[in-house]
């Protein structure tokens, strides 16, 4: 294979030029390839699920970043950012939560005139193709538009083509399920009312539900530290508040508590729950292997092996912070390649595989780790890396500029692929259902 066999076709002789980039997501990701898109003069869409931007971070707003502001800005959306008189300054050295991510950064970008009138939100997209073909056809499938098919939020569907595709739609939405199988754990219908998704507000606009309550936590990695530890605080400030923390693997702390973590509030989580565990405020099932749930008096029972045994734990409330998957249904007609495991692209596969990479030692990538079979189609951000929790913005931020430098045909700064990231010791590694490694 040649340069010439990697790089896009002559946008000046395409007759795809005249149509959009269609971004999906209106994420960190998904405005970083639009602020990229910008300076490049590549028009483009961005279709946006949620009402507002940032759809997702919001539901998860409370949460605070370990990653400092420079790991949580996008270069091209500071660029043009401070062309418009937003300034960093204000912001360097503080641990924002999500809320105030979106607050501070990512609502001003989607503001900005080069961005915001390409936005259309409450806009979902339900499947990807190609206009007249599905996946089996190949002669003159790479002239062909894309075709996005999408619902409004008054249930009207209508299909948008595009040059290309580039899909940030995260995997917030799409959970792993409870079952150690991977599969919905049998029962879960009828007891989903005490099911509750990953990184609740347990301290506060959720407090209200879990105060006096007990509270099993499924999940090592980050996203059940953060719920542990703000369930660990309601217990010595609501009486009859429990935490009964549930992992599969015999050990009980899967996140970075070292020393020498670039990144000092993610270890401070590692050191923090694990006072917790020694001073018997969070109780540790490990080993158990979820099977089926089942109603129990007015709450949940979660019904499974322990070391070969049969195990039961009752609880008025089950937090799934078993990580998340990408969202591949929309993606029939689309031909990908994707890892058999980890359901990544299939070349960056082996460089986030969390059986051997920790946040601080994925290598750089771009476009051609990212590329599939179906030119001019790429997954970023989070969803990129399939089930693996290792993400970090930054990584994305590196991707998006990669991929809009092949799509403007700019292969020389395509192939510039550069990421510095910060070193750590365990991300959530040994374990696909530890949760996310949030930036």
């Amino acid at each position: 294979m040649t340069l010439l066999d990697l790089a896009p076709r002559s946008v000046a002789d395409d007759k795809l030029a005249a149509l959009p980039v269609i971004v999906i997501g209106a994420g960190p990701v998904g405005l970083a390839a639009a602020a990229n898109l910008v300076e490049r003069g590549i028009d483009f869409t961005i279709l946006e699920a949620g009402t507002k931007v940032a759809s997702s971070i919001r539901l998860w707003g409370h949460t605070r970043f370990f990653s400092p502001w420079r790991h949580l800005i996008d270069p091209a959306s500071r660029r043009l950012l401070e062309a418009s008189g937003w300034s960093l300054a204000a912001a360097e050295g503080r641990a924002l939560t999500g809320q105030e991510l979106v607050d501070d950064y990512l609502a001003p970008l989607a503001e900005l005139p080069e961005i915001g009138p390409r936005i259309r939100y409450s806009t979902k997209a339900l499947a990807v193709t190609r206009v007249g073909m599905d996946r089996t056809r190949t002669p003159g499938r790479a002239a062909a538009p894309f075709l996005i098919r999408v619902r409004h939020a008054d249930g009207r569907v209508e299909e948008i083509t595009g040059r290309a595709v580039i899909d940030a739609s995260g995997t917030y939405t799409t959970p792993n399920p409870l079952s150690s199988s991977g599969l919905s754990p049998l029962g879960a219908d009828q007891v989903s009312d005490h099911i509750v998704h990953a990184l609740p507000d347990v301290l506060g606009a959720d407090r209200v539900r879990f105060a006096g309550k007990h509270t099993a936590v499924v999940g090592a990695g980050h996203s059940a530290a953060n719920t542990l530890i703000g369930l660990g605080k309601l217990t010595r400030e609501e009486p009859g508040t429990r935490v009964t923390w549930l992992i599969r693997n015999p050990s009980a702390i899967r996140v970075s508590s070292s020393a020498d973590d670039e990144l000092p509030e993610r270890a401070k989580l590692g050191t923090r729950l694990g006072r917790l565990v020694s001073a018997g405020i969070v109780d540790v099932v490990d080993s158990f292997q979820i099977g089926r749930l089942e109603p129990a008096g007015g709450g949940i029972r979660v019904v499974g092996t322990r070391r070969g045994e049969p195990a039961v734990v009752d609880a008025d409330l089950v937090v799934a912070a078993t990580g998340f998957r990408p969202d591949l249904d929309m993606l029939r007609e689309i031909r990908l390649e994707l890892d058999d495991i980890v359901e990544a692209p299939k070349r960056l596969a082996p460089l986030i595989d969390p059986n051997l990479h920790s946040c601080g030692t994925v290598s750089p990538h771009g476009f051609q780790e990212l590329k599939h079979p179906e030119q001019g189609f790429f997954i970023v951000g989070m969803k990129s890396y399939g089930r693996a929790p290792t993400f970090l913005l930054t990584t994305g931020y590196e991707q998006v500029r990669s991929v809009t430098a092949w799509l403007d045909g700019d292969l020389s700064a395509a192939s510039r692929v550069q990421l510095v990231l910060p070193a750590t010791g365990v991300c959530s590694t040994g374990d696909s259902s530890g949760g996310s490694c949030c930036s």
